[in-house]
């Protein structure tokens, strides 16, 4: 990981709530954490690499990434890669009620915390929103983190259910990287189900099952990701982002983002500029 260690830490809200997302960061981990205890609920997304994870519930189980596990608070744990390596991780705290309901409906398990993650894409899709919206801060962006972190339990229950090769063998990973490559250009869906040796049926079902959105929602997906980087990060014009991320009309794609964002990418732009 070439990037910088995050740590970013919020106050909790005054009185009781159901969630409420306290801290974000993403490390790289080389020594292990022994014997700690954490006053709040964690998940931990190991990206890459070897370990395990204890505690009294679960014992010793392995971690080969990309993985996720979970902390309820005040367990007692200890985890980390395999002497001599080292794994990236990203991670979110979090307090509330959520975390006992998520165990009473089975979504979480404390006698196996781990998950096995076979769409790495789309959590780490998760994360970095939570990302964007830990260091946003306000109480706006605080209650977008507490959404996507029960997406997060959502979508980490549902790679939990779902066998490995009902996705795999579809060959529908190849359909998603040619995708994410002509994100911003025209894009005949028919074509590419066609391309891939699928029906357009076959290849929206596939894309739902593997990603969780259809082919142009993950599209639409990706451009409105990519215009809110040029909108933070440079001077372009609002029409010219749009005609970057494969929008020729400013106007629709005002109204898409607003749609998406509930905020127009002039306030984006305000809210996030960097420099």
């Amino acid at each position: 990981m070439n990037d910088a260690p995050i740590a970013l830490y919020r106050s909790r809200p005054a009185g009781a709530t159901a969630l409420a997302v306290t801290g974000f960061g993403r490390q790289r981990i080389e020594t292990r954490i022994a014997n700690r205890r954490l006053p709040v609920h964690a998940v931990v997304l190991v990206e890459a690499g070897h370990g395990t994870v204890q505690t009294p519930a679960a014992g010793v189980q392995e971690i080969n990434g990309p993985s996720l596990f979970w902390l309820p608070a005040g367990t007692l744990h200890s985890y980390g890669p395999t002497q001599g390596e080292s794994w990236e991780e990203r991670w979110a705290l979090f307090e509330g009620t959520l975390m006992a309901d998520l165990i009473d409906r089975r979504l979480i398990s404390t006698a196996a915390p781990v998950v096995r993650l076979h769409n790495l894409r789309e959590m780490l899709h998760l994360f970095g929103t939570l990302h964007l919206d830990v260091a946003s801060g306000d109480p706006l962006s605080l209650a977008s983190a507490s959404a996507t972190l029960h997406r997060v339990a959502v979508q980490c229950a549902r790679q939990a259910s779902t066998r490995r090769h009902d996705v795999d063998e579809t060959g529908v990973e190849q359909a998603i990287d040619a995708l994410q490559r002509r994100a911003f250009e025209p894009t005949d869906m028919n074509a590419l189900a066609v391309e891939f040796g699928m029906s357009p049926a076959t290849l929206r079902r596939r894309f739902q099952a593997a990603v969780g959105l259809s082919p142009k929602a993950f599209q639409l997906r990706l451009r409105v990701d990519r215009a809110k980087e040029l909108l933070a990060a440079s001077d372009l014009s609002i029409e010219a982002i749009s005609h970057v991320v494969g929008i020729d009309d400013a106007f629709y794609f005002s109204r898409l983002f607003q749609d998406r964002e509930n905020c127009s990418p002039s306030e984006f732009r305000r809210q996030h500029r960097r420099s």
